[in-house]
């Protein structure tokens, strides 16, 4: 629940202890304490965020076994399950008050397996596997870089906390999983598969802008007038509709907004180090 690299994660609170998980007391009574036999106690209803850390490992893994036997469609929405359920961890945390280490450790691990392995094994098994060798070094290449994104960020790194100003520091890994599997959206779209070497090249770059310090947006810190709520929550409906009605498309879209915002931000970034 609430990883290090998800937007709407938590840091574990400092003094959570062994029994972090157990939470703090709540208003009108203490929700965690000792049973009649002395044993240590807690609510059920605070382990939900990390049974949706776990529910979306499961999502990653059943995406790779859909992949296995030719259902590349539906372990691609699996992958954006995962990444959905990775962010409504960290709130479900917060609203609860149960963030701990256990929980933060949770979503590291799972966050490695659903947008490490999982989106490199999807594309390798989808496009990769004629270029045996090459396709396999960048699938390599991929995961080690999700890993030492998520390494570098759970040292605590303090770069890599979202600020007003920068966001983030490299692509997170979820928005980085989805923009890895973008050589699929254009097959679905356009009906045209790219060339085994392009997506190999595109697997080796979103895996450098991973570990990359390059300036990334973080949706968290976006903030709109309250006037115009009524309108943003028109705007996300609509979004939801179009992810359910046209899934291929939106999600080359994002791919596309994302890329382009990147490069905005690198452009930003090259200007003030320059300025």
């Amino acid at each position: 629940m609430g990883g290090p690299d998800d937007e709407t994660g938590s840091p574990a609170a400092p003094d959570a202890g062994s029994d972090a998980a157990a939470g703090t007391a709540a208003e009108g009574g203490q929700e965690s304490g000792r049973d009649v036999r002395g044993e240590r106690s807690l609510l059920v209803l605070r382990l939900l965020p990390n049974l949706v850390s776990i529910l979306g490992l499961c999502a990653g893994l059943t995406a790779i076994r859909f992949a296995i036997t030719g259902n590349v469609n539906i372990a691609v929405l699996l992958v954006a399950l995962a990444a959905f359920l990775d962010g409504l961890d960290g709130r479900l945390a917060r609203m609860l008050r149960s963030e701990s280490a256990i929980g933060a450790e949770l979503d590291s691990l799972c966050d490695f397996v659903n947008f490490g392995v999982v989106p490199a094994m999807v594309l390798w098994i989808w496009g990769l596997r004629a270029e045996a060798s090459m396709g396999w070094i960048a699938v390599l290449i991929y995961a080690v870089c999700c890993m030492l994104r998520l390494a570098r960020f759970n040292v605590g790194n303090r770069e890599e906390v979202p600020t007003e100003k920068t966001g983030f520091i490299g692509v997170p890994s979820p928005a980085g999983a989805m923009l890895a599997l973008t050589p699929i959206y254009v097959a679905h779209v356009t009906g045209y598969r790219l060339h085994e070497a392009v997506i190999t090249f595109w697997m080796v770059a979103v895996g450098a802008l991973m570990i990359s310090r390059l300036p990334t947006p973080s949706l968290k810190r976006v903030r709109i007038p309250a006037s115009a709520a009524p309108y943003a929550l028109v705007a996300a409906v609509a979004a939801v509709a179009l992810v359910i009605t046209y899934p291929w498309v939106t999600l080359l879209l994002f791919s596309v907004g994302y890329a382009t915002s990147l490069a905005w931000h690198a452009l930003r970034h090259l200007r003030h180090r320059e300025g």
